[in-house]
């Protein structure tokens, strides 16, 4: 019985260390709260394609029209790729240097808003940008979660995007978004009070 309190006792001590160092995975509140949109990114610290692939399964979960799942990513992950999608964002190009991963998403028209080939309502393919803003939203969030960072750029040019990955004609190029780690913390914005957004009746 001694024997066997004392191997379990070598066994936790053994443990113990590895535990400790065991990373605690943030809270939902911690993910909001810690999110930035980051301009300077640490470019000593990469990110792998495993890791871009397990950020995205995530955002598969993210809510659409019919579940149509009209947005797409196309990751510029190569030195190659990353350089020519710098030089096609605008004035965003010296805030993005350092992040290791760029990925442009677009949606597909004619899906999102549309019943056997008609728009639903008024707002018709805005419902695939709808879709493709919440499929983003889950992307910023989860990527928070993993310990990365994020900037979504509306400053792009599409058609030279659209070039560059073969995008076809039947999407819309929304944004790309930066990948990579805050290379400082960032401040916290000021926002407007809840009641000049929110109103109950």
């Amino acid at each position: 019985m001694k024997r066997q309190v004392l191997l379990i006792t070598l066994a936790l001590l053994v443990m113990l260390p590895s535990l400790a160092q065991q990373k605690k995975s943030p809270s939902f509140d911690e993910v909001i709260t810690s999110r930035r949109s980051i301009r300077s990114y640490d470019a000593k610290k990469k990110i792998s394609e495993a890791e871009v692939r397990k950020l995205l399964t995530a955002v598969q979960d993210a809510p659409s029209w019919a579940n149509q799942q009209p947005t797409k990513y196309y990751v510029a992950i190569t030195p190659e790729k990353l350089s020519a999608v710098q030089d096609m964002v605008g004035g965003n190009k010296s805030r993005i240097i350092g992040a290791p991963v760029l990925i442009v998403s677009t949606y597909e028209r004619g899906k999102s808003g549309f019943f056997q080939g008609d728009p639903a309502n008024e707002v018709g393919d805005g419902w695939g940008a709808y879709d493709n803003g919440l499929s983003n939203c889950y992307l910023v969030l989860q990527a928070r979660a993993m310990g990365f960072d994020t900037l979504i750029m509306g400053m792009r040019e599409a058609d030279k995007l659209r070039k560059l990955f073969s995008i076809p004609e039947n999407e819309t190029v929304m944004a790309v978004i930066a990948l990579g780690y805050r290379a400082e913390e960032p401040r916290r914005p000021v926002h407007r009070s809840l009641d000049d957004i929110v109103k109950f009746f």
